[in-house]
């Protein structure tokens, strides 16, 4: 998003915060109705694009969007999403991206709330390398033949019972409703989102062999004070690096593996 739809967000963003700061508002209900509210969006071309003209004032986008959702949703989404449309947004479709990264968001704070942010996002890394490492997995979780209804059956055997509620919400919602993303492009997209609520970035660390607590926090801090904000690391072990460790931090690598210094011996040799 730039422009407009940046400040737009950044006000909903806002306002979701104060209403789940609220004890009265329950989070996870406002990301069940926001993302109900996404689907609507999403299926209504028509609908985003009166919401989102510029030619209309805010007080009549906003008085439509109350004639629509009420009764249909709580009145504190009903509230959200009218403030929203009485934003100005770039684009049409800002206006389903920000009310997903909402409804996502409230899931994320009911987790946090309740002490389990932390295993979100592990779990939510897990279920990636899961995916990445099979096949048929992922075929049958992108399949266009099969029915959101199949595929959500299947994750819900897949995580009922072993993750936390809200990876398993998160984790639905994206393979049902993709909405034109890669599975891979949304878990990263929920794990930067997770990793957003403490005001921290995501290094995904490759080793050869489990690290140990020590190594954990020496490389966290080490990171941390290397990018100027605190780091949540998703580990992997990949024996194939032979030794040492590859971080990623967004799209910058770094890189001290063996493997990777004897590749680059190889290229000078070679050379």
């Amino acid at each position: 998003m730039n422009g407009a739809s940046r400040e737009a967000l950044a006000a909903a963003r806002e306002s979701l915060d104060a209403l789940t700061d609220n004890t009265s508002a329950d989070a996870t209900t406002l990301a069940d109705e926001l993302a109900a509210v996404t689907t609507l969006l999403d299926r209504e071309v028509s609908l985003r694009r009166v919401l989102t003209d510029p030619a209309q004032s805010g007080e009549a986008k906003a008085e439509l969007a109350q004639r629509l959702l009420s009764g249909q949703v709580g009145g504190a989404t009903v509230d959200l999403v009218s403030g929203m449309v009485r934003s100005r947004w770039s684009r049409s479709r800002d206006l389903v991206d920000a009310t997903e990264e909402l409804a996502n968001t409230a899931d994320l704070t009911a987790a946090q709330k309740a002490g389990a942010l932390d295993g979100v996002e592990d779990e939510l890394f897990r279920f990636g390398r899961i995916v990445s490492s099979s096949p048929e997995l992922r075929s049958a979780l992108t399949d266009k033949a099969a029915t959101a209804t199949a595929k959500g059956e299947l994750l819900r055997s897949l995580l009922g019972g072993k993750a936390n509620a809200a990876t398993e919400r998160l984790v639905v919602r994206l393979v049902t409703q993709p909405r034109g993303r890669s599975l891979e492009a949304g878990l990263e997209s929920l794990s930067k989102l997770a990793a957003a609520r403490r005001n921290r970035m995501v290094a995904v660390v490759t080793s050869a062999v489990p690290l140990s607590d020590q190594q954990k926090q020496r490389l966290g801090a080490v990171l941390a004070k290397l990018y100027g904000r605190e780091m949540h690391l998703n580990l992997d072990v990949d024996p194939s690096v032979l030794g040492g460790i590859t971080v990623q931090v967004g799209d910058e690598v770094i890189n001290g593996s063996i493997a990777e210094r004897l590749g680059e011996a190889t290229r000078r040799l070679a050379g």
